[in-house]
């Protein structure tokens, strides 16, 4: 199924997947900030505020997406999800690093599974050839979360991070997205393809 980028699509049992607005830059940095704060998942030392998320969205620039799980379709957000490019060089296009974080208070209910399907069902309908989720380790939940939706370990840099007074390495899980073909096709901009669901 797919929806308009400003269009929802729902599970039928009250979590809604839409595209991300300026609006909800808001709730994702408040989602956003306790992994800042307090944790070692990020590995960011300040909280970014609703301005910066807003700007960070805005850099996508229609190519890549940012979606949001919602409570109904005017329910505040659990969860929030997105990519990015893989690396700057012009080669990299292809594949795509992705990242998503669950309010606290939404863990294990489902809506972060269904949020990151929906945005790897809709990095495949834009035709980006492969996903690449980074995880500070350990994280048995994001790698459950991960492997849940296709992806598989690819490797770990270790000791990289210094937060909090520890060391953390961080994993590589990659999901193959489309098989990439030679010479290969261009991605299509998320502004284009919209939320995709299966």
């Amino acid at each position: 199924m797919v929806a308009p980028a400003s269009r929802a699509v729902g599970n039928g049992g009250g979590i809604v997947i839409r595209a991300a607005v300026p609006e909800d830059a808001a709730s994702i940095a408040a989602i956003y900030a306790p992994h800042v704060l307090v944790g070692t998942v990020s590995f960011e030392t300040e909280a970014p505020d609703a301005g910066e998320m807003r700007a960070r969205m805005a850099v996508s620039d229609g190519l890549y997406p940012w979606l949001v799980a919602t409570i109904g379709s005017e329910g505040g957000v659990l969860a929030y999800a997105y990519a990015s490019a893989f690396h700057k060089r012009e080669a990299y296009r292809f594949a795509c690093e992705t990242t998503i974080y669950v309010a606290d208070a939404a863990q294990r209910q489902g809506a972060g599974r269904l949020l990151y399907e929906a945005l790897i069902d809709t990095l495949r309908a834009q035709g980006f050839t492969q996903a690449i989720g980074a995880i500070a380790l350990p994280n048995d939940g994001s790698i459950k979360l991960h492997e849940a939706v296709g992806f598989r370990r690819a490797g770990v840099y270790r000791e990289v991070g210094y937060k909090n007074g520890q060391w953390i390495d961080v994993g590589h899980w990659q999901c193959a997205l489309t098989e990439p073909s030679v010479p290969p096709v261009e991605p299509k901009r998320f502004a284009d393809v919209g939320v995709v669901r299966g």
